[in-house]
């Protein structure tokens, strides 16, 4: 896609052959009622980085978080069912250890042999991981015997924890395939983009978005606003959105944005800074009700009635912008996904790239992730790339350095 290249050194540039390599992966996922894995994703992201690794020799140690345990023991956020798929997914047993510091992990992890796979219990039963505690860094470093640090779980790096910063003090640090490959796809999108470039932006909260919302208003050509986000432009500039949600405090930001996009586009921006003309509401604010679509020139809403989706004319204008671009980014659900009724807009975009498949289409981690794959017979194959970082991708979209991937070795 273009000249990007990873300025960190990565697996491919250290002798990894007999060495014991601690790993930090992402595998943060949503689990089934009984506890196995819903979507394994993020484990089969893995796989390039850690094939890469056993085919040389190496001994693995991976670490990882599940959830948000707060620092206490909660069996049902146990890495274990991860030690499972991941030990169907390589051919291979993956020996699990209830803990990621201390004897046990010591024992587990002091005489492995070439190509051994060692998991370690969830890092978050610990408080220190997320306070960035150089102690318990440490002792992860020692406790698993390792001679080399492998950043590769990229839904994290945008975290200073201390099993993605405070641990490169600690010990030789690259970066695993993984994380190589998100950041060169999405940076080559953002700093180097095949053009028309269009950013599709959704989600609920613009307070998220601010730096993305800003950022594309600068390089994109066009820019389409979807999802919640939406609402707080439409009340702005005066239209009834009834009980729609809305976030408050929000006015002086969406004026900047829309000054910016004046400036950039000229006055009548309407058909380069995309927003609804059209939607599709539930009368009384229930998601499972019928999908009612309204003009938002004639604003009947009122009372219960919410805005849960883009109406057809919207969509068509997007799918059209869609049609004549070269590169699209895509980030936030633009209406209720989870519902099909309300997923309309979201699921039109998504056909739209895949018939489409010279756009080189960049589809941004967290809901939107999880949609295009469930929706895409390909898992998201039928895309150019699907992130496995939600807020990772933004951040690293909208230009911010992010501590995990700061804290590796430079190449030069």
């Amino acid at each position: 896609m273009s000249g990007t290249t990873f300025p960190y050194k990565t697996v491919r540039d250290v002798d990894v052959s007999d060495k014991q390599i601690l790993i930090r992966e992402g595998y943060d996922m949503p689990l089934n009622e009984d506890g196995t894995i819903a979507d394994d994703f993020r484990i089969a992201a893995s796989l390039p980085t850690l094939n890469y690794l056993i085919e040389r020799g190496a001994k693995i140690v991976l670490i990882s978080h599940m959830g948000r345990p707060g620092g206490e023991i909660q069996e049902k956020l146990s890495l274990r069912p991860v030690a499972d798929n991941l030990s169907e997914k390589l051919g291979r047993a993956v020996k699990f250890v209830p803990d990621c510091v201390g004897e046990a992990v010591q024992l587990a992890t002091k005489n492995l042999a070439p190509g051994d796979v060692v998991l370690l219990e969830n890092l978050r039963f610990h408080g220190q991981e997320e306070r960035n505690n150089r102690d318990f860094a440490e002792q992860l470093a020692k406790d698993s015997h390792a001679d080399l640090f492998v950043e590769d779980g990229f839904s994290v790096v945008h975290r200073a924890h201390a099993s993605t910063a405070a641990i490169t003090e600690f010990l030789p640090s690259v970066a695993g395939l993984l994380l190589e490959t998100e950041y060169v796809e999405i940076k080559s999108a953002i700093d180097d983009p095949k053009r028309p470039l269009t950013a599709v932006l959704g989600g609920a909260k613009i307070s998220d978005k601010i730096p993305l919302v800003k950022k594309f208003v600068e390089i994109a050509d066009n820019i389409v606003v979807g999802g919640a986000m939406a609402n707080n432009f439409l009340k702005f500039r005066g239209i009834n959105v009834a009980s729609s949600k809305v976030e408050p405090d929000q006015d002086d930001i969406i004026r900047e944005i829309l000054d910016v996009a004046e400036g950039k586009f000229g006055a009548d921006f309407s058909e380069k800074f995309i927003l609804p003309s059209d939607v599709a509401i539930a009368p009384h604010g229930d998601p499972n009700e019928d999908r009612i679509e309204i003009n938002l020139s004639e604003n009947p809403l009122y009372g219960e009635a919410k805005i849960f989706d883009l109406g057809a004319n919207t969509i068509d204008q997007i799918c059209e912008v869609i049609r004549a671009s070269a590169t699209v980014i895509w980030n936030g659900d633009l209406g209720i996904d989870t519902t099909p009724q309300f997923s309309h807009a979201s699921s039109r975009v998504a056909l739209e790239l895949t018939k489409n498949p010279h756009i080189v289409s960049v589809i941004g981690g967290g809901d939107t992730a999880d949609f295009v794959r469930d929706w895409d017979a390909q898992k998201g194959g039928s895309f150019t790339h699907v992130s496995t970082g939600g807020g990772a991708s933004l951040e690293l979209m909208a230009g911010d350095v992010l501590p995990g991937i700061a804290a590796l070795m430079p190449k030069s």
